[in-house]
């Protein structure tokens, strides 16, 4: 009996059972990374999983009239670009011919100094006309450039604006219509349910060669193996790592408890 015994006690070592509750694979806070007034709450979806459908709506009606004042902004910047282009086209065609007549009467020895001077000048004042609209292009670009981003950061708000959830479980809605949330406000609890997890606590000589060890779950052997192993220890349960199994999710319900053996 006392062979048999020696044999047999590193099984019920290794062969602890554990009692896992089977948890949504990932549990989310949503948060507000805006500022403004809640316009619609749809309360009557909590503890429902969203298909696709809208949960919480945030006031954006100034940003849509802003962002349709800077749409008008960057229609007539690009008109006044496109006059200014044709205007730089048609100064770039009068400096050639003003630098051409300066450089033909500047070769001229019966020409003035008066006649070449004012060759000069009129070349100069051409060439400063076309920089001077060249200049203006520029800024017209720039300032185009920069309501084109201003447009983007609006289009993104509003759409940061409009929660919408797609195949998630919405556990509790945190906020109502009426109330006036700030960026980094939690808006709702939701779930991933696409898949379960079960969380133990194991010893360390639990995992010892985890990766060769069979898990049962209620009595039944599975082809589950552990998916995560924390390598440092839980700070509550002090002389265990938190290590987690993915199974699918339950057909009924999830938060049942399940009996787990590793061995």
């Amino acid at each position: 009996m006392k062979i048999l015994f020696l044999l047999i006690s590193p099984f019920l070592l290794f062969a602890k059972v554990h009692y896992a509750k089977v948890e949504p694979y990932e549990s989310i806070l949503l948060k507000s990374s805006v500022s403004a007034l809640v316009v619609y709450a749809n309360v009557d979806a909590e503890g429902t999983l969203i298909k696709d459908k809208q949960i919480i709506v945030l006031d954006d009606a100034l940003d849509k009239v802003n962002i349709e004042f800077t749409q008008n902004s960057v229609l007539l910047l690009e008109q006044m670009l496109q006059i200014n282009q044709n205007i730089a086209k048609s100064l770039n065609d009068t400096v050639k011919r003003q630098e051409g007549y300066y450089q033909r009467i500047n070769k001229l020895s019966t020409a003035s100094k008066t006649q070449k001077d004012n060759a000069y000048s009129a070349f100069s004042t051409a060439k400063t006309q076309y920089l001077s609209t060249r200049e203006k292009i520029i800024s017209l670009e720039k300032q185009i450039l920069e309501l084109g981003y201003k447009v983007r950061q609006l289009e993104d708000s509003i759409a940061k604006k409009s929660i919408v959830l797609k195949d998630k479980y919405l556990y509790k809605l945190l906020v109502r219509k009426g109330d006036f949330v700030n960026a980094g406000t939690p808006l709702a609890e939701i779930k991933d349910v696409s898949r379960a997890k079960l969380v133990l606590f194991l010893a360390s000589e639990e995992i010892a060669e985890i990766e060769h060890k069979i898990l049962y779950l209620n009595g039944e052997k599975t082809d589950y193996k552990i998916d995560k192993i924390w390598n440092i220890a839980d700070e509550k349960f002090i002389s265990s790592y938190r290590a987690e199994i993915y199974i699918p999710s339950p057909k009924d319900r999830f938060s049942k408890l399940i009996k787990v053996e590793i061995k």
